[in-house]
């Protein structure tokens, strides 16, 4: 991505296809003199945040090529604070196109994606969490996910960070001043006071990093094997979850033989389900490579609904199939509770996560099955969501890596180190916590020391 930030870029910032309108983009110091040269009627009357109807012209033949409603938004009150100008055409991806040529011709740069936020970020308009929260929004599949990504882009993990920022630094600050102004009787901040002040620092951080399980859930969505014995009716449970005939369902063993996936939402989550071939010892070698599948899906899949026939007696390939699922969290489902029940349940009780009872032949327990599968997942509220909560594996990274440099300071502490070692270990914690949002520079750790004390008095 380029660096030069003085360049004039411009891009369509909506999908290319045919609609009622299309957007163009332009941004940087040259917007207005660019867009002059083919939007003659802005000339003079081209007032901050006014829209403007007029003609787009070709330059060279001063040919009508589409008419437009432009709107200048002047530095800095724009999204990228600088000026800004946006083209509403009519939306012909051939008109879009022409204009953007006109554009690019007239001095303006094609820009890369993601540009537009960059410079947003660079000039200070929004934080590096802000800015991935706007792509979570445009990749949004539900509107639970995007109503979530909205909040972060509105700052709601910044703001939540803030508080917890402002404390590190302040503690940081004490403890500088009492190391390099002792002597101007600045009192230096006992261990029992910095082990206080760390322990609160460090649950707010441990809070925050928990919410990564629900976080992950709203952003990436869930992926739900479906695995059992053949015709235990596992296709019959996937099509009845999707609410659709997706699966073909037969009464002949084995019939799926490669795997199906759908995804739908439930609560607004993203859920992914895959139906897969029938696992049992086969000599066919067709049905052996789907049940090799079978198990890869078992092992990519968050979590695994093993499906077993209740109107049957256990078997011992039941019972092999469960061996096969340790060390994976699965589901049990007992299907088929609209015939007479053979199976005994007592010695699968230990095994899985939670066990359903359903039938998918009348949809009796499939709304129960539906709303169980995020009892262990860490749902999340709107309400939560407002608060702010990690989204990405960078932010937990990030805030794991804080809260280990507050690991090692606490003990420091306990060892008696000087307050320059633990310093060290503060300062790290600092670090990864610039990385979410931006920097902290030296000058706002003096500026605090200085605004908190008066030194040399």
């Amino acid at each position: 991505m380029p660096t030069l930030i003085d360049d004039t870029i411009a891009a369509i910032s909506t999908p290319l296809g045919k609609g009622g309108l299309g957007v163009i983009r332009l941004s940087g110091k040259d917007s207005c003199r660019i867009l002059l040269s083919l939007f003659p009627s802005g000339q003079n009357t081209l007032v901050d945040r006014v829209p403007l109807l007029g003609n787009i012209i070709e330059p060279k033949t001063g040919e009508i090529l589409d008419q437009a409603i432009v709107t200048f938004f002047k530095s800095p009150r724009s999204f990228t604070r600088e000026d800004v100008v946006e083209i509403s055409c009519h939306g012909s991806p051939v008109v879009l196109k022409a204009v953007l040529r006109l554009l690019l011709d007239s001095g303006a740069r094609l820009a890369t994606p993601g540009e537009f936020t960059m410079r947003a970020f660079l000039r200070g308009r929004i934080d590096l969490v802000q800015a991935e929260a706007i792509h979570d929004l445009v990749e949004a599949q539900t509107l639970f996910q995007a109503k979530v990504a909205n909040q972060q882009a509105s700052g709601s993990l910044s703001r939540r960070l803030k508080p917890i920022k402002e404390s590190l630094v302040q503690m940081i600050s004490l403890m500088e001043a009492g190391i390099d102004f002792a002597e101007d009787d600045v009192s230096v901040l006992s261990d029992e006071v910095v082990r206080k002040r760390l322990q609160i620092i460090k649950n707010d951080l441990k809070t925050l990093y928990a919410s990564f399980a629900a976080g992950k859930l709203i952003t990436t969505g869930m992926s739900i094997a479906i695995v059992g014995r053949p015709n235990v009716g596992k296709s019959s449970l996937f099509n009845a979850l999707l609410q659709d005939d997706r699966a073909i369902v037969t009464d002949t063993p084995g019939t799926t033989r490669d795997l199906i996936s759908e995804t739908i939402q439930i609560d607004g989550i993203p859920v992914r389900f895959i139906d897969t071939a029938g696992i049992r010892e086969a000599e066919n070698r067709v049905e052996r490579i789907g049940i090799d599948k079978s198990l890869e899906a078992v092992a990519d899949a968050d979590r695994t609904l093993l499906v077993m026939d209740g109107s049957e007696f256990f078997t011992e390939p039941d019972q092999s199939l469960c061996d096969r699922l340790q060390g994976y969290a699965y589901t049990l489902v007992v299907n088929k509770i609209d015939l007479p029940c053979k199976l005994d349940l007592t010695p699968l009780r230990a095994n899985p996560k939670a066990i359903f009872e359903i039938s998918a032949k009348t949809g009796e327990g499939i709304r129960g099955l539906k709303q169980g599968l995020f009892e262990e997942s860490g749902r999340v509220t709107a309400r939560e969501a407002e608060e702010g909560l990690i989204t990405n594996v960078r932010h937990e990274n990030l805030i794991g890596e804080s809260i280990q440099s507050l690991d090692r300071a606490e003990k420091s502490l306990e060892a008696q180190m000087p307050h320059e070692a633990l310093l060290l270990d503060f300062y790290a914690c600092l670090k990864s916590l610039n990385e979410l949002t931006g920097e902290t520079t030296v000058e706002d750790i003096l500026g605090n020391i200085f605004s908190t004390f008066c030194i040399g008095k």
